[in-house]
């Protein structure tokens, strides 16, 4: 099942961004639990997941961007896309990028945009698949301490 986040739903995606890039599940704090708040309570930042048996196995993240060009419609980034390493080639994330486009669709966005830091064909090929394309624009990142 493809959906938004439920507000319990936070350590179960904590445990699934261990397949993303993490290294540890953040410790209870406030911190963590005012981002959390702030996450689900914004009608531009849409936290997908797939579920399959109660078990959160894939997930993406789609924020829409309020903008001023292109007759004043907003454009989509997509972030954080994750699958669980047992569920992978399933078509989870598929479906999770295509409920972020629904989404895109239903705000007027124009575009949506999709960064990787990853280098593996499989993973380029998998985003191309999904509609992506990698030669329209260049993307730049400045990585802040």
């Amino acid at each position: 099942m493809i959906r938004e986040a439920y507000y319990e739903d936070l350590y179960k995606i904590l445990e699934l961004y261990l397949y993303l890039h993490e290294t540890a599940i953040p410790e209870e704090s406030t911190h963590l639990k005012q981002t959390w708040e702030s996450i689900m309570n914004d009608k531009n930042h849409h936290l997908i997941v797939c579920e399959v048996d109660g078990k959160i196995v894939s997930s993406c993240v789609c924020v829409i961007i309020p903008n001023l060009t292109r007759n004043v419609r907003p454009y989509a980034f997509i972030e954080n896309v994750v699958t669980h390493r047992e569920y992978r080639g399933k078509g989870y994330a598929t479906e999770c990028l295509d409920y972020a486009r629904k989404i895109a669709k239903e705000n007027n966005c124009y575009k949506m945009m999709l960064l990787t830091g990853s280098k593996e064909p499989e993973t380029l090929n998998f985003y191309r698949k999904a509609g992506y394309n990698s030669s329209d624009k260049t993307a730049f990142i400045q990585w802040l301490e």
